[in-house]
């Protein structure tokens, strides 16, 4: 019993301790590295998406030569559009703001 009690005395305290954390101040270098770390995720996505979409062909196109030899009648293929390759991961950083007076 003791224990639980000082286990809710510790979360509660815990708690209200880190409310009181002021919030981290980012410098302009940590911001530059979120937002290519960001790119690099975003680039990571389109590569899994085409590589999604090389397999839904290459698994179209074997139920559609087994239904053929098979001796199905097979539907007409639905129009889908090309899988189109992200390339290499690339990353330009955005152009530094220019100060006015």
């Amino acid at each position: 019993m003791k224990n639980v009690v000082l286990l809710i005395a510790l979360s509660v305290l815990t708690g209200s301790a880190l409310a009181k954390l002021p919030a981290p101040v980012l410098t302009d270098e940590a911001k530059a590295k979120a937002a290519e770390t960001a790119a690099k995720a975003a680039h990571a996505g389109k590569v899994e998406a085409y590589l999604l979409c090389q397999w839904q062909e290459r698994v179209a196109a074997r139920y559609f030569s087994e239904a053929k030899s098979a001796g199905k009648t097979v539907p007409a293929a639905a129009e889908t559009p090309a899988c189109t390759n992200p390339g290499t991961f690339v990353y330009t950083p955005p152009a530094a703001p220019v100060a006015q007076k």
